[in-house]
């Protein structure tokens, strides 16, 4: 099997897994996830934050982003765009967001961000102990986080999306931390 298929069995897999987390369990994992998160970004003083905005059943980080938009925070969101591109835009708020391709919102006439990160939040579908993730496979972070090779780069799963071994392709990149949420259940 091709690393590419093993990729797209990988996705499938944890897609699934993912829909079945009960909505009780995964909101007390995406409450834990976000404090451990806001308290890593006050210990190391970030002031520039890249972030992705929720869609489906990623984890919730929409109460972190509050917080931070209320400390006065850069926050920069990413739209989607042809050729593995994101643009990066300026977030105000949380009540002025647009549809965008693949399910995904933006800020509404968002300003453009081109400065430099001090953080930047990525999600994925799945993750190993050398901190190699899986995407949903259009190579969008990776491009850029490529491009912004002094930002701290830090992954959100839950715990069941933990693999001994992310198959890799030349062009994957390694994060510098995972945040998974601590096991809460007894089940």
């Amino acid at each position: 099997m091709t690393v590419r298929e093993q990729k797209k069995n990988l996705r499938k897999l944890m897609l699934l897994e993912r829909a079945k987390l009960p909505e009780l369990e995964k909101e007390k994992y995406d409450q834990w996830i976000c404090g451990d998160l806001l308290n890593t970004i006050e210990e190391n003083q970030f002031k520039t934050i890249h972030c992705y905005l929720p869609m489906g059943t990623e984890i919730n980080i929409f109460p972190l982003i509050e917080v931070l938009l209320e400390k006065g925070l850069t926050v920069a969101t990413p739209k989607t765009l042809p050729k593995r591109t994101l643009k990066n835009l300026v977030l105000k708020s949380l009540a002025e967001l647009e549809k965008g391709v693949f399910g995904t919102v933006h800020p509404a006439g968002g300003k453009e961000f081109k400065g430099e990160y001090d953080l930047i939040i990525v999600p994925g579908l799945s993750f190993d102990s050398n901190n190699y993730r899986l995407g949903y496979g259009g190579g969008y972070y990776d491009s850029f986080m490529l491009n912004h090779p002094t930002a701290k780069k830090i992954g959100l799963f839950y715990p069941f999306q933990k693999v001994d071994k992310i198959p890799l392709e030349h062009h994957d990149l390694k994060l510098d931390e995972i945040i998974v949420g601590e096991k809460i259940f007894d089940n």
